[in-house]
């Protein structure tokens, strides 16, 4: 590093600092903000989104090239503003001191609560594919916690960030809530900052460098990854209904979805079927790449990525059908049309990581067990979508392979219920928000014991003679 990079890095790391400071004097001055303020505080974020709608639509689209308008409006609009909603119903709810049982035998008199209290100031890394998404979220469940936050926006989401930063003063103190753009060094030296609480979202790579930072401060992180996650379609399932629930989530964002559909098992038997069915759906929904309902790949290098996983597929066996017909993945508008990937192998990096794309691995299965072993071998996916009626084949599913939520005939949806708990297990993640868990993952839930006036315990007190003796094996009689 030269020293003029050096010098830009200090400045960063000094700025961001800084803020963290003033951010921390401020909760220090008042760390538990009362009901009103937080559902103010939630009226507020609300309001930065709905209020400003059409600049956050047409700025996401900008750093995408093309987003679609309605896809922008479904997931980081009105899935956002929903959410917010819901936690302003449930926040007084969820404030209320917890009575929690005593042992009067032990603690006669006791009582026992758990106090809901906000961490502090807290540091969110937002990715680009859903980026209001995927910070709003978060700061719903900080601010009913009571906390502060800094957001940290992604290299890809310029034009977004600048909107944010701007729009950001008009509903809240910098004290409060402020975001940064990815300039100078900054996603580096924000996850080195001592928060109460990081939420990172994106690769497991960077995933692992945020968690090596942080814990040199111990800070707790809530992780969100991805991974290889699949859906596994019974052969008495209805396929058309099948292929069209995986292939809508497949060609939204174009694929660029951390929990959509990454391969799925079709039974050996259905395998055209399945073929036939898909290259039906994409004619009538998306006969056209070139149409601003399909949306762009993020940038270059995610083009490249996604050629690059085909073309090695094909080099290596695979067999390849492009759903669009004679379209042609195009470099200029960064539109690659969907593509069924067949007869892979394990040499194959199709196999091995994550797509992030419109490309969609079909492997097929002569029965059940072989599907279990298969994701088994594998890293804990994000999520897992059995297409079933049989109630005890989804049950096995959902008993054998762990992952870190499940939709059942269909794919993404359980990420967008309120009252669930949102979050990977192992190399998918770790931590949960959304909801309630949101509300205790920003929160200590801070356990408080009460002792009364009178207590035993004075009779317990050393030297230890026979009538501790006595009450203690009285108690361990009891207790066994």
């Amino acid at each position: 590093m030269t020293a003029a990079q050096q010098a830009t890095t200090n400045d960063t790391a000094a700025m961001l600092r800084d803020h963290f400071d003033l951010q921390r004097r401020e909760y220090l001055a008042a760390p538990n903000p009362d009901y009103q303020q937080r559902k103010q505080d939630l009226l507020n974020l609300k309001a930065m989104v709905s209020e400003n709608m059409e600049a956050i639509i047409e700025a996401i689209s900008a750093d995408y090239g093309n987003r679609s308008r309605h896809e922008s409006q479904f997931a980081e609009i009105i899935s956002v503003t929903d959410g917010i909603n819901d936690s302003i119903k449930h926040l007084k709810k969820w404030m209320k001191v917890q009575k929690r049982h005593v042992d009067i035998t032990m603690f006669p008199g006791g009582k026992n609560r758990v106090i809901p209290q906000p961490l502090g100031v807290v540091g969110m890394i937002v990715p680009w594919n859903f980026p209001v998404n995927l910070s709003f979220m978060p700061l719903a469940a900080a601010f009913a916690a009571g906390n502060r936050a800094m957001v940290k926006m992604s290299e890809n989401s310029i034009n977004l960030t600048r909107l944010l930063i701007e729009l950001s003063p008009k509903y809240f103190p910098a004290d409060k809530l402020r975001f940064f753009e990815e300039t100078g060094g900054v996603g580096i030296e924000f996850s080195k900052i001592p928060f109460d609480l990081i939420v990172f979202t994106g690769s497991g790579r960077t995933g692992k460098a945020v968690m090596a930072s942080a814990a040199q401060n111990l800070t707790p992180v809530v992780l969100e990854l991805g991974g290889k996650s699949p859906a596994v379609i019974d052969p008495n399932y209805k396929l058309k209904k099948a292929v069209a629930r995986i292939l809508f989530v497949k060609q939204f964002n174009a694929g660029q979805i951390c929990t959509n559909v990454d391969y799925v098992f079709v039974h050996e038997s259905q395998r055209e079927a399945f073929i036939s069915l898909a290259r039906a759906y994409v004619a009538k929904h998306c006969p056209d790449i070139e149409h601003v309902d399909y949306t762009s790949i993020i940038d270059d290098r995610s083009m490249k990525r996604i050629a690059d996983t085909l073309a090695d597929a094909q080099e290596k066996g695979a067999t390849i059908v492009n759903l669009s017909g004679d379209q042609q993945p195009n470099f200029e508008t960064r539109k690659f049309p969907l593509h069924l990937v067949l007869d892979t192998t394990e040499d194959m990096t199709i196999r091995n990581r994550e797509t992030f794309g419109p490309l969609l691995m079909v492997m097929t299965y002569k029965d059940h067990q072989e599907v279990v072993d298969y994701v088994n071998s594998k890293d804990r996916p994000l999520a897992l979508y059995p297409f079933t009626n049989d109630r005890k084949l989804s049950d096995m599913y959902i008993e054998r392979v762990m992952s870190g939520g499940v939709t059942v005939n269909d794919a993404l949806f359980h990420v967008a219920q309120h009252d669930m708990p949102f979050g990977g297990v192992g190399p998918s993640g770790m931590g949960h928000y959304h909801g309630r868990e949101g509300f205790v993952t920003f929160s200590k839930m801070r356990p408080v014991y009460y002792q009364p006036g009178f207590t035993s315990m004075q009779f317990l007190r050393p030297p230890y003679g026979k009538f501790v003796t006595r009450v203690f094996d009285t108690l361990a009689k009891l207790k066994s």
